[in-house]
């Protein structure tokens, strides 16, 4: 029997963001779902295209570095409400519901 390490499946796109086994999932997606209380099972049935052995890879890397890992997140939640912010600014959130309600009233529907 020969052991070997495995690498856990965490690619970074060219954004920057952290995907999973070669997927459009995303690490923070995934470590969500964990922090949830989530097993890998049904991380994968939510998510059926990872694979479960690639869920508890990430997961394993979770646990063995949860400061890197936290600061990812962290990051990455950063950008997030940054990247909202922006869209808040460039269209406004208020009254969008009777925005809509106008324009499908002009035309008839």
């Amino acid at each position: 029997m020969v052991i070997t390490a495995e690498i856990a499946p965490i690619e970074i796109d060219t954004d920057g963001v952290a995907r999973v086994g070669g997927t459009r999932v995303t690490l923070d997606t995934v470590l969500a779902a964990f922090q949830d209380g989530a097993t890998a099972e049904e991380i994968v049935y939510q998510y059926p295209s990872l694979g479960l052995a690639d869920v508890y890879a990430v997961i394993a890397q979770y646990l063995r570095h949860p400061a890197e890992m936290e600061a990812y997140l962290q990051r990455r939640k950063a950008e997030i409400d940054a990247v909202r912010k922006q869209n808040e600014l460039r269209f406004d959130p208020q009254g969008v519901r009777g925005r809509l309600l106008a324009r499908r009233a002009a035309v008839g529907i």
